[in-house]
């Protein structure tokens, strides 16, 4: 078993989020989630499928994931530390078979993939108002689902400030999200100097909070139909940037990556 060890999303040299790539691991699904609960960090493992194309398997400590795109983007940098002349990189995820495009850009890698169809219906303001703890008036939009492989609730607030000043229901949006299939609550806002902020809420424990959620980037790309760049991790002590851009159907979700 050869596993890597790499941090993506940073905005500066020694930040963003955490991932191991594992390579010839274990087969067993219930090893490799030990592996992750043992880690403390989210693991993809890649294995090559029957027709040769790389598959990518995600798992965080307390499950598998369909789709991890910070995870994808490590495995984007050990992949091209190998091939450095390769245009483009294909793999597919393991659990639905989505496919993936890796694609470097200077000193960046971003994750090519489309938006999904979300089975999961929009929610009202009211279900989404109080999952974050707040007033209904609080909520800058109406709530919406969009999934470029794992459905995420995007709801739009006023400002930073009422962005960290949400307080989330964490075991009652666990509950709504396996009721709904929705992955999760993704908070967001615009800033004055026209990026893009947000919060991620999908995990029991406070202190497990994403510094960067790729998935939600993506998703948030595809509602609004634009490229951004996002920040997050503040209420974690991250200090992660996303990049997205869109091509034509296509989407692009990205950043930095760094091997630890």
């Amino acid at each position: 078993m050869h596993i890597h060890s790499l941090r993506c999303f940073g905005a500066r040299p020694g930040t963003g989020n955490p991932a191991l790539v594992i390579e010839n691991g274990e087969q067993d699904a219930d090893a490799r989630l030990a592996l992750a609960r043992a880690r403390d960090t989210t693991c993809v493992f890649i294995d090559t499928g029957a027709d040769g194309v790389l598959s990518v398997d995600y798992y965080y400590p307390h499950k598998r994931s369909p789709l991890c795109i910070h995870a994808t983007l490590a495995v984007a940098g050990v992949l091209f530390a190998r091939a450095p002349h390769a245009g483009t990189i294909a793999v597919r995820t393991a659990a639905e078979g989505q496919e993936l495009e890796l694609v470097r850009a200077g000193g960046d890698y971003f994750v090519r993939l489309s938006a999904q169809q979300a089975a999961a219906q929009d929610v009202t303001a009211d279900t989404a108002a109080a999952l974050l703890g707040v007033p209904v008036a609080s909520l800058a939009t109406p709530p919406r689902v969009a999934s470029v492989g794992s459905p995420k609730l995007l709801v739009k607030v006023a400002d930073t400030e009422a962005l960290y000043g949400l307080a989330p229901d964490l075991a009652r949006i666990a509950a709504w999200g396996k009721d709904t299939g929705i992955n999760g609550i993704y908070a967001w806002c615009r800033r004055d100097d026209g990026t893009f902020e947000g919060r991620n809420f999908n995990h029991l424990d406070p202190r497990l909070e994403d510094s960067a959620t790729g998935v939600a980037a993506g998703a948030l790309t595809a509602l609004l139909g634009l490229g951004m760049r996002l920040r997050q991790g503040r209420a974690t002590g991250g200090d992660c940037l996303i990049r997205t851009r869109t091509e034509g159907h296509t989407i692009l979700v990205g950043g930095a990556v760094e091997t630890i």
